[in-house]
C-alpha cells in the first residue's frame, strides 16, 4: 500500500514526490514513458544534445532572493541557489513591424523602452506595473478576469497591448485569444520583473538534480509504467491498474497528466467532457550552426516576433503552421562563464495545427516536416541574421511529438483554458497538479508539485 501515487515524471509530478518522501511517504510515481520530463525532457541525435521544451527557466531572481516562486522551490526542495547553476539571459526583445522592446532581468530597461517607444504609455505602464506586483496569487476570481480588459483599461496603445502579450502568451495561455488575468500577473512577474535564465547543462541538469534528489529520499520511479485506469470505490481512490495488468493500491493518487486525461482514466463513469480540451499547439524548427551566433553579431537570448500590428494567438486555420509570430532562442546566449561549445543553436517556435499534423500518414509526416522547417527558418530570418548558411545539422518536433511525450489532448502545450487552482476533483483522494492546476513553465510546474502535495497530501 502506497500513501501516494504520481502519474506522470514531469517536473510537477518529480517535485512532488520530493516533498511527500521528505516526510517520510511511501511514494511511487508512475511515467509510461521511457524517460522522465514530460516535454521537458532531453536526447541525443546524431551526437548533439537537445534539450525538448526548455528555452529558459522563467522566475529567475538573484541569489540570496527570500522571497518568489524560485526561492520557494529552493526552500521546499532543500536545493541551493548553486545547484542549479543558472545563468542570466544577455537579453530579450520583442519584435512587431514599427516598435521593438529589449528587455533584460532588470525591469527598468523595460520601463526605459516603453518610454522611448511610447512615450504617452510610460505612466500608464507604471501604474500597471504597480498593479502587478501587488498581485499577490491565483484567484478563482482573478480567473474569471479577461487581461486583454484590465490591461487595455491601463494601456491605450493597442501596439502595446499586443507587444505586452506577445511574449506571455507564447510563454504560457492556454487560452485563445486571451489570458485569465491571474495567469497574466504570474507570466508578467515571471518574465519581465523576474526574469529569464538558463542552467549552463540545460534541462538535463534540473531532472537529475530532481530525481537524485528523489531516489535519495526513498522514492520509487517506475518507468514504462503507463496507467491504464484509476481504480475507484463509491467516492475515493483505491489504486491504479498498469498497462501491464498491474494493480497498485494507494491512499490517494496525484495526476500531473492533465485534468481531461485524468478524468478518462478514472473508472467510476464521471463524464469526461466537463471542460475543454486545450486547441493550442507549437512546432519547433531547430538549427545547429557551425559557429555560435555571436559570431554574426547575433547576441539576443530569446526573440519574439509578429510580423503585423495584431497578435494572433489561436489555432492556425487553412495551414498546417503560423509563421506569422514566432519565438526565436539561442542557447548560446545565456551570461555562462564559458561557451557553450564551438557551434551554436537557433531554435523557432510556432503555432501549429495539431489536426492537420496528427492526420498525417508517416511519408507525408516527414515530407511535412521538411518544409515546413524551410518556412519556419524563413519567417526566422526577417527578425534576426540569417543564419541559413551556417546550418550544419536540423531537427523538428511537432504536435505529435508533444502527444508521444505529454499525452496532452491535441498537443496543447498548456493544457485545458479552464484550470483547476485548487487541485481538487470530483474524487476525495485524488487530485491535480501541473499544468491543469494552474501554473506553466518549469519553476511553475514544480511549484505546482510543491503547493499540491503540501495541500492534499501532507495534513492528515
Amino acid at each position: 500500500m502506497y500513501d501516494t501515487l504520481i502519474i506522470g515524471a514531469g517536473m510537477s509530478g518529480l517535485a512532488a514526490g520530493i516533498r511527500l518522501a521528505h516526510f517520510g511517504q511511501r511514494v511511487a510515481i508512475l511515467e509510461r514513458h521511457y524517460t522522465i520530463g514530460g516535454l521537458n525532457s532531453f536526447y541525443r541525435l546524431r551526437g548533439r544534445n537537445y534539450d525538448v521544451g526548455l528555452h529558459a527557466l522563467t522566475n529567475i531572481t538573484p541569489k540570496g532572493t527570500k522571497k518568489g516562486p524560485l526561492a520557494r522551490l529552493l526552500r521546499q526542495l532543500r536545493f541551493s541557489w548553486d545547484d542549479l547553476q543558472i545563468a542570466p539571459q544577455n537579453g530579450s526583445q520583442i519584435v512587431f513591424p514599427d516598435a521593438k522592446l529589449a528587455f533584460t532581468n532588470d525591469v527598468e530597461l523595460l520601463r526605459t523602452e516603453v518610454a522611448r517607444q511610447f512615450p504617452s504609455q510610460a505612466d500608464r505602464f507604471n501604474k500597471l506595473v504597480d498593479q502587478i506586483v501587488d498581485y499577490d496569487d491565483l484567484t478563482d476570481e482573478h480567473q474569471q478576469l479577461s487581461a486583454r480588459e484590465v490591461v487595455s483599461q491601463q494601456i491605450t496603445d493597442p501596439l502595446l497591448v499586443e507587444m505586452l502579450f506577445c511574449p506571455l502568451m507564447f510563454y504560457g495561455s492556454a487560452r485563445e485569444h486571451d489570458m485569465d488575468w491571474g495567469q497574466f500577473c504570474i507570466m508578467f512577474r515571471s518574465i519581465f520583473l523576474e526574469g529569464l535564465g538558463r542552467p549552463f547543462a540545460g534541462v538535463r541538469l534540473i531532472l537529475k538534480l530532481l530525481v537524485k534528489k528523489y531516489r535519495a529520499l526513498g522514492g520509487e520511479l517506475k518507468l514504462r509504467a503507463g496507467v491504464k485506469r484509476i481504480v475507484t470505490d463509491e467516492a475515493r481512490v483505491v489504486g491504479v491498474e498498469l498497462e501491464g495488468g498491474d494493480l497498485l493500491e494507494a491512499r490517494r493518487v496525484m495526476s500531473s497528466a492533465g485534468w481531461c486525461e485524468t478524468m478518462r482514466l478514472c473508472d467510476d463513469g464521471e463524464p469526461v467532457t466537463s471542460r475543454a480540451s486545450g486547441q493550442l499547439s507549437f512546432c519547433e524548427a531547430i538549427a545547429t550552426l557551425d559557429v555560435p551566433p555571436s559570431t554574426f553579431d547575433y547576441h539576443q537570448t530569446i526573440t519574439f516576433f509578429n510580423d503585423s500590428p495584431d497578435f494572433h494567438w489561436t489555432k492556425p486555420t487553412g495551414e498546417m503552421c503560423d509563421v506569422r509570430s514566432g519565438v526565436i532562442c539561442s542557447p548560446d546566449n545565456f551570461g555562462y562563464d564559458q561557451p557553450l561549445g564551438e557551434e551554436g543553436t537557433m531554435r523557432v517556435t510556432v503555432l501549429a495545427d495539431q489536426d492537420r499534423w496528427m492526420a498525417l500518414d508517416e511519408p507525408a509526416y516527414r515530407l511535412a516536416k521538411h518544409r515546413w522547417w524551410d518556412r519556419i527558418i524563413e519567417s526566422s530570418v526577417r527578425f534576426v541574421p540569417d543564419y541559413r548558411s551556417r546550418v550544419i545539422d536540423t531537427d523538428m518536433f511537432t504536435p505529435g511529438t508533444i502527444v508521444r511525450y505529454t499525452g496532452h489532448d491535441n498537443g496543447a502545450v498548456y493544457g485545458a483554458p479552464e484550470k483547476q487552482l485548487d487541485g481538487t476533483t470530483h474524487l476525495d483522494n485524488l487530485f491535480v497538479c501541473g499544468t491543469d492546476q494552474g501554473f506553466v513553465g518549469i519553476v511553475g510546474s514544480i511549484i505546482s508539485g510543491i503547493s499540491m502535495a503540501n495541500m492534499h497530501c501532507l495534513r492528515d
